[in-house]
């Protein structure tokens, strides 16, 4: 099987590197729009080649491990590709990718949404077993020809994963609160310390807590302005919940109700007893 991946940064890269660590192809292609990211890929032997866009379409599956707004772009430029070939995206949005899909591409477009990742970038981040024993989401599988879902499965099961299904809709309400609600307050965070710290007292009192809490903001800005983008419905719902529960913390504070402050606290600790 020759797989072809589109994106060589951390999540392609990374898929990459599992790919050939379970012998899951025996060729494995990329393409990026970067050069950088081509040569480095090649120096660190993510991918066997480098190839054009129209060697690439001749591939047996071709992964799509970009922004999201450049899947749905992508997508319609692979619509003359074999209907032996499967096409899985990895993107962090789900309902507009699917609903912008091809029509003659659907039954072969798997939608899928690794749930890994981490705060860096570009293909030195790549690591092997970035997949393992994570969850990836795949999306109205129900509109898909039974050979595309089940070699999509195949792949996700052997580099580890745990399948989960899910309506495309449903992953992006999700979504906001679990993954693009952080991001946001991340950014927001680090914006608001380098309003009002010299950097020196940043690097001097920085602590555990703070750099938890704006690790986010490390992550590709192209990406995820592209991904609140797309889920800017959910999005700004799940901002004006968080505002609510950040306005509710302010009124404790200021009036000084410390009682209904600790209950406020005690009440958010249960998260863990889920995690």
């Amino acid at each position: 099987m020759q797989a072809a991946i589109v994106g060589l940064g951390l999540m392609g890269g990374s898929l990459a590197l599992d790919l050939r660590l379970h012998g899951l192809a025996q060729k494995i292609v990329g393409f990026d729009r970067n050069p950088k990211h081509c040569k480095e890929a090649l120096e660190l032997s993510l991918v066997d080649a480098i190839v054009d866009f129209e060697e690439l379409k001749r591939s047996d599956v071709i992964f799509l491990a970009i922004p999201v707004e450049g899947i749905i772009a992508t997508l319609a430029k692979l619509t003359d590709t074999s209907e032996e070939t499967t096409i899985i995206d990895l993107g962090s949005t789900k309902e507009k990718i699917v609903a912008s899909c091809p029509a003659n591409l659907r039954p072969r477009f798997v939608a899928a949404h690794p749930m890994t990742g981490t705060e860096f970038s570009g293909p030195q981040a790549a690591k092997p077993g970035l997949y393992h024993d994570k969850i990836v989401v795949l999306c109205n599988t129900e509109a898909n020809a039974p050979a595309h879902k089940e070699r999509a499965e195949n792949i996700f099961t052997a580099i580890g994963m745990q399948i989960v299904y899910m309506d495309a809709a449903e992953h992006d309400l999700h979504a906001a609160y679990i993954s693009h609600l952080p991001h946001a307050i991340s950014y927001a965070l680090a914006n608001s310390v380098l309003g009002q710290e010299d950097p020196k007292s940043i690097l001097i009192l920085a602590a555990g807590g703070f750099r938890d809490m704006s690790r986010l903001a490390k992550s590709n800005p192209t990406m995820w302005t592209d991904i609140f983008k797309q889920n800017k419905k959910n999005l700004l719902s799940s901002i004006e919940v968080f505002k609510k529960e950040l306005r509710r913390a302010h009124t404790l504070i200021q009036e000084e109700r410390w009682e209904e402050l600790r209950a406020w606290m005690e009440e958010a600790t249960k998260l863990h007893q889920i995690l």
